[in-house]
């Protein structure tokens, strides 16, 4: 330093890191830069240059300041920067700085008039560091902004008082930056994201929130898309409501009571009724966003079952549905839930029925019944995105699956059955539609067989753990298919399994008899030989 006798005679803009007031001139002549990091310094008169700045990296370019006018920023704002313009390569260029810990230029980013971008020095320095990042020196708020414009016009709202930084590969880069940056950012005790307001902007304001403790990030919402746009449109009092209205970072899926008030006010309503006015009552109707299982033994009836809810759906309840059957042909399912409709049994040669009446039972169904023609293509994925479409083009809210166990992976049944039991449960969440399902049932350890009326239980169902979990109901039907009682062998069992809406239908059951004549099912007692005739539950 110069003789200690001298004085400050004044503050200056530092014309190395852009600083508004760091150099401090003496009287002797003398000029030293405090901004953190920089060390710039002006001889007096008479004595020797000296800096104390770090070394040069080769390869920077040369530039001069000049206001943004298309931008909307001043020369004062790109001199506080360090932001400058020049030529690169015989094309003109915009000169973003970037300067490591001792505030020396390591990096430049050199901005086309096209919006392309190279780099000008050591490139990798400048990943890991922050544009503006040596004006400021810990404080208590910290903007940061998805671009240098961006920055530059979030601090000229501030007139180029507060700190305010960017970074410097955009929203698909933010996180490394950020966590690379995570010393410095800890010196100010709240960080502001001011990141494009766009679909990348506002997944990378999430993904970079995170790095933070609770409560210590804040998302700021802008009405337009970038802080430039509204510095342009004169709006600079918007700018400065976003840094002062950001909202603390709360992951997605947590709300306040407060902000589902309007929902909790909705009065609570029955859901779909099912074709038995029985298992409505007893399960509250069927809900939009949930997942119901059932299962049986082979030949028990659970695609009867199915097709009778189905003709339901189409004919009471005027909705309609999506059918991926993956063992059955389109045409055959097609003649069950026809035969429901009319009370015939199309599916059987010499049922008694007629062509005429098998026509106009086709007509009542229309086109409400979507089915897929699986040619052996029973790929979840494939199945998965089926869905996706009937709901989103067709307007279907209502699907019917049979059967789960046909989409599991051979080589790891258990664990691919996992997988899809959660995505099921998240598609009908997300769509907010209805999936029905039906599950394979495995051999009980002890006891009768499933298709000699051996009692259903969840730990039956292959694949139990997930469909347990994810299903808001599960329903066992169990029959007898060998007992010399013929009414017993017509006999149905609807076990509830699982109650997630309430808890109070779980063990609950319903006794169905199948008429031959026409094929459908209807609440009856059960009968006297039946083993479950001692079961009060579920008899009306």
């Amino acid at each position: 330093m110069q003789d200690t006798e001298s004085y400050v005679v004044g503050r200056e803009p530092c014309p190395s890191c852009g600083s508004s007031d760091a150099l401090t001139r003496y009287s002797d002549g003398h000029a030293y830069c405090f901004s953190m990091g920089c060390g710039h310094y002006e001889p007096a008169s008479g004595e020797a240059p000296k800096t104390r700045q770090g070394k040069r990296v080769e390869g920077l370019v040369t530039g001069e300041y000049s206001p943004l006018l298309k931008r909307g920023i001043t020369e004062e704002t790109c001199k506080k920067f360090g932001y400058q313009t020049s030529e690169f390569k015989g094309k003109p260029v915009q000169i973003a700085p970037y300067r490591d810990a001792s505030g020396t230029i390591v990096a430049q980013k050199l901005r086309f008039a096209n919006k392309e971008f190279t780099v000008a020095g050591d490139g990798k320095q400048m990943a890991g560091l922050l544009f503006g990042q040596h004006l400021w020196n810990g404080g208590k708020k910290l903007v940061i902004t998805e671009g240098e414009i961006d920055a530059m016009s979030v601090s000229q709202a501030q007139d180029n008082k507060w700190p305010v930084v960017s970074i410097p590969n955009g929203a698909q880069g933010a996180k490394k930056s950020l966590k690379a940056s995570l010393e410095y950012l800890n010196q100010f005790e709240e960080i502001i994201l001011m990141f494009d307001n766009d679909e990348p902007g506002r997944a990378a304001a999430a993904e970079c929130a995170e790095l933070f403790e609770p409560g210590r990030c804040k998302i700021a919402s802008l009405p337009m898309k970038d802080a430039n746009e509204l510095l342009q449109a004169g709006r600079r009092h918007d700018i400065i409501n976003a840094i002062w209205n950001a909202k603390p970072y709360r992951p997605d899926g947590l709300v306040n009571v407060i902000d589902l008030r309007d929902e909790i006010k909705k009065p609570t309503e029955m859901g779909l009724p099912w074709f038995l006015d029985e298992l409505t009552r007893l399960t509250y109707g069927r809900r939009h966003g949930e997942v119901y299982g059932i299962g049986a033994g082979t030949g028990v009836g659970k695609s009867d079952f199915l097709a009778q809810q189905i003709a339901y759906d189409i004919t009471v309840l005027n909705k309609r549905v999506g059918v991926i059957f993956l063992e059955q042909k389109p045409t055959e399912t097609a003649k069950r839930v026809a035969g429901k409709v009319a009370g015939k049994r199309f599916h059987v040669p010499d049922a008694g029925w007629t062509e005429e009446e098998q026509d106009a039972a086709v007509e009542k169904l229309g086109d409400s019944m979507v089915l897929y023609d699986s040619f052996g293509q029973t790929d979840w994925d494939v199945v998965k995105a089926k869905i996706r479409f009937m709901a989103v083009s067709e307007g279907i809210d209502l699907f019917y699956i049979d059967h789960l166990t046909a989409m599991a992976d051979t080589q790891d049944e258990k664990g691919s059955l996992e997988q899809i039991m959660k995505e099921m449960a998240g598609l009908a969440n997300e769509l907010g539609v209805i999936i029905h399902f039906v599950s394979h049932l495995t051999t009980p350890e002890q006891g009768k067989p499933h298709e000699e009326g051996g009692r259903v239980t969840i730990r039956h169902f292959k694949g139990s753990r997930a469909i347990g979990f994810w299903s808001y109901f599960m329903f066992g039907l169990e029959r007898d298919q060998q007992h010399d009682d013929p009414v017993v062998r017509q006999t149905t069992t609807l076990r509830i399994l699982k109650d997630r809406y309430t808890g109070q239908a779980t063990g609950e059951t319903i006794f169905l008899k199948y008429d031959r004549d026409t094929g459908l099912l209807a609440v009856t007692e059960a009968p006297a030989s039946s083993p479950f005739k001692d079961e009060t539950k579920g008899e009306f």
